[in-house]
This record gives C-alpha cells, sequence and structure tokens, in this order.
C-alpha cells in the first residue's frame, strides 16, 4: 500500500532536514493524543500536540506533550503578542497543508513560528502525527527541536 500523499510530504520534508522517519498507521485513528498514547502503548506524555494558534493575526505552532494544555496567556507572550486562541480548521489547513487531527510539527505549506513544550525534552521518544489522523512516527525530541527551529518555552496550563 502507498503512503497517503500527505505522509509522503511528511517523510520528504524529515529526509530534507537529514531524518528518516519511520511512520506507524493505526486504522483506528490516533486523533487524540490519548488514543495515539493507547494505539502505541506510551505514555500520554510522550505524544506531540501539533496546535496552530491564531496570536493577534500571526499564525503560530506551539509543539506540547499530550499530557499538557497550551496557556494561550503564557503563548501570546512567547510570540509578543497580545492575544492568542486557536485557530479554526480552515486556517490550520491554510498554513500547514494538513487537517486537524494529522498536523505533523514540520513539513508545512508555510513558514510559522514554533515553541516547543520543555517537557518533551525529558524523554528519550516522542510520537508526533504524520500528515493524517491515523499516522504516526517516533523522533528524538532533541532531532525535533532541530528540524523545527522551535523555541523552547513553558507555554503549558
Amino acid at each position: 500500500m502507498s503512503d497517503h500523499p500527505t505522509v509522503g510530504r511528511v517523510k520528504a520534508a524529515a529526509l530534507e532536514a537529514g531524518l528518516d522517519i519511520d511512520v506507524v498507521t493505526f486504522p483506528e485513528g490516533t486523533r487524540t493524543a490519548v488514543a495515539a498514547a493507547e494505539a502505541l502503548g506510551c505514555e500520554v506524555e510522550q505524544i506531540v500536540k501539533s496546535l496552530i494558534f491564531d496570536a493577534d493575526g500571526e499564525l503560530v505552532l506551539a509543539l506540547t506533550s499530550g499530557a499538557n494544555q497550551v496557556d494561550t496567556d503564557k503563548l501570546a507572550e512567547a510570540a509578543e503578542r497580545s492575544a492568542c486562541g486557536r485557530a479554526d480548521a480552515d486556517q490550520v489547513r491554510a498554513v500547514t497543508g494538513y487537517a486537524i487531527g494529522g498536523v505533523p510539527p514540520f513539513g508545512h505549506e508555510e513558514s510559522v513560528r514554533t515553541w516547543i513544550d520543555p517537557h518533551l525534552l525529558t524523554m528519550d521518544k516522542v510520537w508526533a502525527a504524520a500528515g493524517t489522523p491515523k499516522t504516526v512516527f517516533p523522533i528524538d525530541p532533541h532531532e525535533l527541536v532541530r528540524i523545527t527551529g522551535a523555541t523552547l518555552f513553558d507555554f503549558t496550563a
């Protein structure tokens, strides 16, 4: 079976960054951090949530542990904006090229400023969406920082 086109884009972006990723597919889906952790047999904190926020008109990316919630006031502070809220599905697809539930941490249509939850760096391996709600891949969190150019910032609630 060939890869979904969006999975192919994620793999290509990883290769361009010098990383060969192994994508795992779960027919039942991994739309939520809890569902992904259950399917993988790992802890929820090992799941990377790639969340797009609208920070006063600028779309930004927050990479956070599946066990954490984003504090939008802290994220606005990181982005040096006065307010921040979740982007809608159309905004997410426009900036990333992916649907909510399958947004990977890199390989987006447009460049977005990115922050990463420092908690992710306490683990040896984390799992991120690979372009669809049914696909994920493992990655060393330090590689994730390198590939995304993310800034470490504690923006969690």
